[in-house]
């Protein structure tokens, strides 16, 4: 038995949708806040049980008789995020899984600025401490890229904070590297890491998107503290800005430039690049 947490969210539902693919239904469990979200799943053989990392007893109920489980990482930032991994590390050994998964993130090191990172890093010594065996995905970015470039296509400028090379990464490949993970007989003991083959800076994206376009796109570095003040005026609250200007601030100090062979190598071909993503859509 495999449990997945979060499966209704994209990745966790993704993972789950490519585990459907090589894992009978049977084998397959998961746990998420609203199980009326999940009856798409449990039409199709899906164990689907209520849990919440909040409700310690609802997970050793929704993990029970699992091998192995998936965490899919908390990103409520204004929740104890790490009490509630815990929550959840102690809530899957109490059931007996014999291998704990959980979702990281790329540049998980100690003195990274992106705040996460911290959440991270302490959840990872709450599996190292926790008795079984375990894997730490080390995700690389895996959002949508004109979310993090911003309206290029409306106003051909990457008008965002300096930044640095960073290999962002498709979420679709990640989710179906982590089923192979989960589905295959191979062993991932600790951190992997796992991103698309090159990074890139925003300066290099200008350069592939004007190719596709036909257009010039033009790079422009926009002040921290202007981009925080625009943030805001566009309705993002000031916190949530200055958590994001922590993620421009680790990428161009370095702690997210490495790429990585192992997601290529789970996938039997090489990932999604920018230039492949944004070539699906150029004119959009």
């Amino acid at each position: 038995m495999i449990v997945v947490t979060g499966a209704t969210g994209g990745l966790g539902g993704a993972i789950v949708e490519h585990l459907l693919r090589s894992v009978p239904a049977d084998r397959i469990g998961v746990s998420v806040r609203d199980a009326g979200r999940a009856r798409h799943l449990a039409e199709r053989g899906v164990r689907v049980r209520q849990g919440s990392y909040e409700e310690p007893a609802t997970l050793r109920e929704a993990f029970a008789g699992a091998e192995q489980v998936l965490l899919v990482s908390g990103n409520d930032p204004a929740a104890d995020v790490v009490g509630l991994h815990r929550n959840a590390v102690e809530a899957a050994v109490a059931a007996g899984a014999r291998r704990i998964l959980y979702t990281s993130q790329q540049g998980t090191v100690p003195g990274n600025p992106y705040r996460p990172s911290g959440i991270h890093l302490a959840t990872e010594a709450i599996l190292r401490d926790a008795g079984v065996a375990w894997t730490a995905l080390r995700n690389g970015a895996y959002g949508p890229l004109d979310q993090v470039l911003g309206p290029w296509r409306q106003t051909g400028v990457i008008a965002q904070p300096e930044d640095g090379p960073v290999p962002y990464t498709d979420r679709a490949d990640v989710a179906e590297a982590t089923a192979v993970i989960l589905a295959g007989d191979r062993s991932f003991d600790g951190p992997v890491t796992l991103t698309a083959p090159t990074a890139v800076t925003f300066e290099d994206v200008a350069g592939i998107a004007s190719g596709l376009t036909g257009r010039t796109v033009e790079r422009v570095v926009v002040d921290d503290e202007r981009w925080v003040a625009g943030q805001i005026t566009n309705g993002v609250p000031e916190p949530m800005a200055r958590l994001l200007l922590t993620w421009y601030r680790a990428a161009r100090a370095g702690y997210f430039a490495a790429a990585g062979p192992e997601l290529a190598g789970l996938l039997g071909r090489e990932p999604r690049t920018v230039a492949d993503r944004l070539a699906a859509h150029p004119a959009a």
